[in-house]
């Protein structure tokens, strides 16, 4: 597939943001579906990143929206033990992915930040992001661009089932992949995208498709790979975790 790839300079040598491209604020959304055993990992993970953007840029202000997806379990517990009011919605991920940046939106309009000055990072509750991952994104729209996507790979999987994944996958600038796991969006953008629309799956892909057909600034970029769940439990059929049976019973 021929992929429209923004060239990106050195995070190193990136130029100081014009007023129009320069993000104030972050909205970072999690839908949680019964993640009780992994969202903490998750939640931590995501305060390390907005620690560590915190002190290069105090002045941005990162918003954790965690959205629980007809949870049974005791996910919400674990959320408001982190200090965060989760919200709920019906409908699968896609319904809930588009709460949370409804949410976040809302939250930055509120306290005046426009939907330009606004980054949309979305992730998983079954994931892990580095530590550099919103540093990574925001300095990545600073640059100049409307969206990133980004790539993960599965976590605790066997060695073998790693190897033959990364020989598979294209872990480079230029990739063709779409995970809601690493995926970030200027609001502005997002919006006249037309948002998450309200599917069980393949949301990110469809939001994707009409970003790029909305901006010609993105790119795809493997400089803050998230780690996803190498379960094999599937959340919905045709998921990451039916593709990585289906490699573990291949590789053996």
């Amino acid at each position: 597939m021929t992929q429209q790839v923004v060239a990106t300079p050195s995070l190193s040598t990136l130029r100081a943001p014009r007023a129009l491209d320069a993000i104030t604020r972050v909205g970072v959304v999690v839908p949680a579906r019964d993640e009780e055993e992994r969202i903490a990992a998750c939640l931590d993970a995501i305060a390390r990143a907005g620690a560590r953007l915190h002190r290069s840029r105090p002045d941005i202000v990162v918003d954790v929206v965690v959205v629980l997806d007809r949870c049974v379990d005791g996910t919400e517990a674990v959320v408001r033990s982190a200090g965060l009011v989760p919200l709920t919605a019906e409908g699968g991920v896609g319904t809930a992915r588009a709460a949370g940046a409804q949410h976040a939106i809302a939250r930055a309009r509120a306290a005046g930040v426009g939907d330009r000055a606004l980054w949309l990072a979305s992730t998983d509750a079954d994931s892990e992001v580095p530590e550099h991952w919103l540093q990574v994104h925001v300095e990545l729209a600073e640059s100049g661009l409307d969206a990133v996507f980004g790539t993960v790979e599965p976590s605790g999987a066997s060695p073998a089932v790693l190897a033959e994944w990364r020989r598979r996958h294209c872990l480079a600038e230029g990739h063709p992949y779409v995970h809601g796991a690493n995926l970030g969006v200027r609001a502005a953008t997002y919006r006249a995208a037309g948002g998450y629309p309200p599917l069980a799956r393949d949301e990110d892909v469809t939001l994707v498709a009409s970003i790029k057909s909305t901006s010609p600034r993105w790119v795809a970029t493997d400089r803050c790979r998230v780690a996803s769940s190498g379960r094999l439990e599937a959340r919905c059929v045709g998921g990451f975790a039916d593709y990585l049976g289906a490699l573990v019973r291949e590789v053996g």
